[in-house]
């Protein structure tokens, strides 16, 4: 279905890139998938490359108010840290890398259908669009880093992401693995919302 979807971006390893994607913006120059470990202690979150090998790895500790979170590549070197600011209105990430580069993600229009997203420190936006899980990253200049597509439905909560930029891969997969978990938070809190109402 990721193939020939004209909304949904998501496709697996080993699958023609999507079709749209290719229209607008031409083949990929690297693709990467993400699966995240359910039911463990740590979130855990393998970022695999389109031949299925383990590029890097995402983890976080279990019950930080904080969400820290540290990725590292196939060889375990440490490419960055991701620490969530607890007190704020609207979710709010902060990205160290390990070269010393930092950033910062906030999602304060998640909500909408489409938003757009300034990451603060690099000059790029992410553009989303939360029904159709899709979101694509541009540059200073307005030109593609990345698109990132989310499986519809699954229970590793499975991703992909598109790159443009190789230069820059390891800086969208610090963004990827954010919005990973700016989304769960997001649908947690939602969770906890509806639970909260229908007491």
């Amino acid at each position: 279905m990721g193939v020939f979807s004209k909304y949904h971006r998501f496709r697996e390893a080993g699958e023609a890139a999507n079709v749209n994607n290719v229209a607008r913006f031409g083949e990929p120059a690297n693709s990467l998938f993400t699966t995240t470990k359910v039911f463990t202690l740590h979130h855990h979150i393998d970022i695999t490359d389109a031949q299925e090998r383990v590029a890097y790895e995402a983890n976080s500790k279990f019950l930080s108010i904080h969400d820290r979170t540290d990725i590292s590549d196939a060889q375990g070197n440490h490419v960055a840290h991701i620490e969530r600011k607890f007190f704020s209105l609207h979710q709010r990430h902060f990205i160290t890398m390990a070269d010393g580069d930092r950033f910062e993600v906030s999602t304060e229009l998640l909500h909408l259908v489409k938003d757009i997203n300034n990451i603060e420190g690099l000059g790029w936006q992410l553009r989303g669009n939360v029904l159709a899980l899709n979101f694509e990253l541009y540059d200073s200049d307005g030109s593609i880093i990345a698109v990132i597509g989310q499986k519809v439905v699954s229970l590793h909560d499975k991703y992909c992401v598109d790159i443009y930029k190789p230069e820059h891969e390891q800086k969208v997969v610090a963004i990827l693995v954010t919005l990973q978990h700016m989304i769960r938070d997001r649908e947690n809190s939602s969770s906890s919302a509806s639970f909260s109402s229908d007491d």
